[in-house]
């Protein structure tokens, strides 16, 4: 067997080519029977002979784990080739793996020369001489391994054939004599039992069966030992293998059993002493710690008492601080006690019943503080207690309690008003409180003084009543800033302590190796060991602070905690008489509860976070503004209840101004207080103002419709009073004089307006208009939200007395309405004249009225420019009047003209006559330049209609005798015009009366 596997040393060319390269041959007997190989030894170390290294020249599952084999094969070499994602066949099958640009990238030329058959020229040289022996050699005699195969081939075919004897149904699985099937097929027994008995024939045939069934035996068993003989080798291979490992095995177990002894004695030598010292010490620090457990169980069994003690002086805030760390100890430290299963429900139960004392003792101590009296300082009242009332709230998550303040703050102003009602009652003689029961009808029974006094009383008492609240609310809103700028600091400091902590677990873990030893021995996990280690290491010295220096659950004491990877609750002292005794005043506890040391953790949930307290502030702002409103609608219901039946609109614009300036003051000074513009009582003030300015309104335009109405339009005397308004208009003064003195009245009237240089000849109606736009505009200066009502009022007075007066002048109204005969030019002039004079104070109105308007309201002022219009308009159709009667004149006159002596004519001293009468009458009402237009319009008028009359008459400027008459006749009118005043510059151009030639 070894020879099989040793093959010549001689190389020979390869049987498939004639290329000349000789290659080593392989075993024969590989190339037509495989041995039967067993498993992979596991075992290589094992010297192994040839046989063994037959059956185990495969790669090992063991020795060759950590190297390529062809078990790692995943892809066989016709998938490789056969890549379906290849445009074209390949020649190469790594592009699979290395992609479509292997075959195209350019390959770098190889550092080793080109190997060809000429290198191998040498050594095929050397060994041609024995090649060509060895040859010979196989030729002569065959290879043994190839014989034994040809051989064993034979035996296996022969061995099949022998088999194929047997009957098929013994080698079934499931072959069983006891089946009756099975049995009667291999013994038929039916050929044995004859009627008879036993014959001859039955003895033979029972002989032949157990020869043929021996028969079959025996070929098994020659089958059997064959295959036996051919595996031979690998049995006694496993069996020398299985010896051996048992062997191994023994000496391993020899040596386990030597490395427990020496580690037993290691144990007992070194290691019992140490740790019973680190058990020692652990149970030392176990004793310690139970020790200060105890004293936190006492001191938790006084919590209850304790709070019962803070509430008694109303210390809330320190009694919600006792409660909460009495919780968190027994959720932390003294969780699992049975002793105190029922303690955490009582405290929730104390907690709530704590909540419930500080609404009702805010409620009390909101409407002690509202309802006090105003006459008193405007000092916020127990401030301390407010204080801690207000944090105790907002630690407890009772946000709503501004609402309870409200609600107090709303019938506290509802009772003012009341008070102030009777009080004003109570000194008003007229008045029956008995008979009328009703405020409001109180309200409506005063004299507007009385009722006047008593707004002004309402006002200052809901100013003082304004000041309290807001310095009430100013300290509600420092304790919330104060909490907010307090959770801020708690955060930096919780983010500090943390950045410090993530370097702890190293050195903690440096310094208690000893005993995380021991803890994992024990079987405790490491995370938990190195925890244990830590509050080991670094709350032994806060242990026992805590328990020298006890707990004293007074509300300014600083909570004590343990600096470790968890929070731990602070240490308790479990004297319950100290604890009551230390009670401090409520701004220490607040200091207490804010301060963002080793207590912070305790409230830092309890307090409402950032946004929460960001909103009471807000809430605090809108509650000062709701208190404004407040006030101003309890002020607007006094308003309402005294102009329920019109006594506001039957007022003295006098009055209504004091009024309109209290009510502004009030406004101004709520605005002012609480920097909110309430509306609801200048709405109701505009509202009524609206009502004034329609009566008021009403009142001076019946007025001047009743002046019109009676005016004769005749020139009037102007009073030094109306002198003296008319100047201090032109000072820039624009409101209503004082009352007269007694210089005054001895001053004589004046028959003219003097106004910029200019005499104004006006009628009683005017000055009378005058004083009362002024008023208008000085009701304005009192109420400027009254400003473009007024203004509208205002341009619709002056629209009617433009438009009446109209009607009694041009329209000849007054002949029936005053009973005039006729509507003389001077009626004319004068109504001419009191126009412009209007139109002079129209941009003084307009400029006034503009300052008292926003821009938005400026597009009111166009009314003012209307009105000028038509005021113009109607000084132009008075003017136009005054002309056509002179123009009537001269058409009925010049109508009858004559050119014959005597000269001048007639005609034209009548002419000159009437030129002189209207002159007359208008010399002194008209200025200068007025004049002057106006006669030089009814000059052309004169010109026209004579050069009229010469064209009928058929005279010409030809030099002729009735030429010169004319011209004598014109010599004489030209005189008589420029010899009237203020005419004599005037140029007649009389010229052209004559026609051009052509």
């Amino acid at each position: 067997m070894a020879s099989s596997h040793s093959s010549s040393p001689v190389p020979h060319p390869s049987s498939g080519g004639n290329d000349g390269i000789f290659r080593k041959d392989r075993d024969p007997t590989s190339r037509h029977h495989r041995h039967i190989r067993s498993l992979p030894d596991v075992c290589p170390k094992e010297p192994m002979d040839e046989v063994s290294r037959g059956l185990c020249d495969g790669p090992s599952v063991v020795v060759d784990q950590h190297r390529w084999t062809v078990y790692n094969s995943k892809v066989n070499l016709p998938a490789a080739l056969n890549d379906p994602r290849l445009a074209k066949r390949e020649s190469d099958f790594f592009t699979k793996t290395w992609g479509q640009e292997f075959a195209e990238t350019e390959v770098m030329p190889s550092y080793l020369p080109n190997i060809t058959n000429e290198h191998f020229g040498p050594y095929l040289q050397e060994t041609a001489q024995r090649e060509r022996i060895h040859k010979r050699c196989q030729n002569i005699c065959p290879n043994k391994d190839e014989l034994d195969s040809v051989s064993i081939t034979n035996n296996h075919d022969k061995s099949r054939a022998e088999l194929e004897q047997v009957p098929r149904i013994f080698m079934k699985p499931d072959f069983a004599l006891d089946d009756p099937a099975t049995f009667n097929a291999v013994l038929p027994w039916s050929h044995f039992n004859s009627a008879g008995g036993k014959t001859n024939r039955d003895v033979a045939s029972s002989r032949l069966l157990q020869e043929k069934l021996s028969h079959y035996l025996d070929v098994v068993e020659v089958s059997i030992a064959r295959q036996i003989s051919l595996r031979s080798e690998a049995f006694f291979h496993a069996m020398s293998s299985q010896h051996e490992l048992q062997d191994r095995l023994t000496q391993t177990s020899h040596s386990v059993a030597v490395l427990r002894g020496r580690t037993a004695a290691i144990d007992r030598v070194m290691c019992e002493g140490p740790l019973r010292a680190l058990r020692q010490a652990l149970t030392r620090s176990n004793c310690v710690r139970l020790h200060n457990k105890l004293k936190l169980m006492a001191a938790v069994h006084q919590t209850q008492p304790t709070v019962q003690l803070l509430l008694s002086t109303s210390e809330f805030v320190g009694a919600l601080e006792l409660i909460a760390t009495t919780k968190e100890v027994l959720q932390q430290e003294l969780q699992g006690i049975h002793s105190f299963r029922h303690l955490g429900s009582q405290l929730c139960e104390l907690e709530k019943l704590i909540d419930k004392m500080m609404v009702e003792d805010f409620s009390m101590y909101s409407r002690s503080d509202l309802s006090r009296s105003l006459e008193e300082e405007a000092q916020v009242m127990e401030k301390d207690r407010l204080e801690s009332l207000v944090f105790g709230l907002l630690r407890q998550r009772k946000l709503d309690f501004l609402d309870i303040y409200g609600d107090e703050m709303i019938l506290a102003a509802k009772s003012i008003v009341t008070q102030c009602v009777v009080d004003s009652v109570s000194r008003c003689e007229e008045i029956d409180p008995d008979v009328v029961t009703k405020l409001a009808d109180q309200i409506r029974l005063m004299t507007f003084p009385h009722w006047f006094q008593l707004l002004k009383s309402v006002f200052e008492n809901f100013i003082l009543f304004l000041m309290r609240i807001k310095a009430t609310l100013s300290v509600v809103r420092n304790v919330v800033l104060e909490a907010l700028d307090n959770n801020q600091k708690s955060r930096l400091l919780e983010l500090e302590r943390a950045a410090a902590g993530a370097q702890v677990p190293g050195a903690l873990l440096s310094q208690g190796e000893a005993e995380l030893a021991y803890l994992t021995h024990e079987g405790l996990f490491i995370s938990d060991a190195l925890n244990e280690a830590a509050l080991h290491q670094g709350g032994n010295g806060v242990l026992e602070q805590s328990s020298a220096m006890g707990f004293k659950p007074q509300v300014a004491q600083e909570p004590s905690f343990i600096e470790g990877p968890r929070p731990s609750p602070l240490r308790l002292d479990g004297c319950g008489s100290d604890s009551a005794s230390g009670t401090t005043e409520s701004s220490s506890s607040r200091e207490h509860a804010f301060q963002p040391e080793g207590g912070a953790s305790v409230s830092e949930d309890m307090m409402p976070s950032d946004l929460e307290l960001g909103r009471v502030a807000n809430n605090i702002q809108e509650l000062l503004y709701t208190a404004s409103d407040v006030s101003h609608d309890r002020c607007v219901k006094v308003l309402m209840a005294r102009a329920k039946d019109g006594s506001l609109e039957r007022v003295s614009s006098a009055e209504f101004v004091c009024l309109s300036q209290a009510v502004e003051g009030f406004v101004r000074d709520t605005e002012d207080l609480c920097c909110r513009r309430s509306v609801s009582l200048r709405g109701a003030l505009q509202s009524q103002a609206n009502r004034f300015v329609h009566r008021f309104h009403e009142e001076r335009k019946n007025k001047l419709s009743l002046l019109l109405d009676n005016e004769r339009w005749k020139q009037a005397e102007v009073p030094a009073e109306f002198q003296d308004l008319v100047n201090s208009i032109a000072d820039g003064r624009i409101s209503l004089p004082d009352r007269k003195s007694q210089g005054i009245e001895e001053r004589k009237p004046s028959d003219y307006l003097h106004i910029d240089g200019q005499k104004y000849a006006v009628v009683g109606t005017v000055l009378i208009l005058i004083r009362i736009f002024l008023e208008y505009c000085h009701c304005v200066n009192d109420i400027p939200s009254i400003a473009t009502d007024m203004l509208t009022r205002l341009s619709d007075l002056l629209k009617h007395f433009n438009s009446r007066s109209c009607q009694l002048v041009l329209g000849a109204g007054a002949l029936q309405v005053v009973g005039l005969k006729t509507i003389t030019t001077k009626n004319l002039a004068l109504a001419s004249r009191c126009l412009q004079l209007v139109v002079h104070y129209i941009p003084i109105i307009r400029a006034h009225f503009e300052t008292k308007l926003t821009p938005k309201q400026y597009n009111v002022l166009r009314h003012f420019d209307h009105i000028t219009k038509d005021y113009n308009d109607h000084i132009a159709e008075i003017s136009a009047k005054l002309v056509a009667i002179m123009d009537s004149l001269f058409e009925k006159v010049l109508a009858k003209y004559e050119v014959k002596a005597p000269m001048p004519s007639p005609c034209f001293r009548n002419v000159c006559k009437q030129m002189a009468k209207m002159h007359e009458a208008l010399y002194e009402l008209l200025p200068e330049e007025q004049a002057q237009m106006l006669f030089l319009r009814i000059n052309a008028s004169f010109k026209m209609h004579l050069k009229r009359q010469l064209s009928r008459l058929g005279v010409h400027h030809d030099g002729g005798p009735q030429h010169g008459l004319v011209t004598v006749d014109v010599a004489f009118y030209t005189e008589n015009v420029q010899a009237l005043r203020t005419l004599d510059k005037l140029d007649l151009n009389m010229a052209e009366i004559w026609e051009q030639k052509r």
